[in-house]
């Protein structure tokens, strides 16, 4: 069973993230990923990205769901006030 902080771990070393924070059961996960390699990029497109970076636990069933928000350095601050 994955844990939260080993999912966190994976992300930060495939996405160059400037905050990245996730929480689950092992199961569900969901995830907060803020980074600039989505600047122009759709929500889709995102998704594929962080989807590609965690492809070999999805396929392995490692890792089952995840839901996440993406969002650019400037969208992260912006929500934050």
């Amino acid at each position: 069973m994955m844990q939260p902080e080993k999912l966190q771990q994976l992300i930060a070393a495939g996405i160059a993230c400037t905050h990245v924070e996730v929480t689950g059961d092992g199961q569900h996960f969901e995830a907060r990923i803020v980074s600039d390699d989505f600047v122009g990029k759709s929500r889709v497109a995102r998704q594929q990205h962080v989807n590609g970076v965690l492809r070999a636990y999805f396929d392995s069933g490692e890792l089952h769901a995840l839901s996440m928000q993406t969002l650019t350095t400037a969208e992260w601050s912006a929500a934050r006030g």
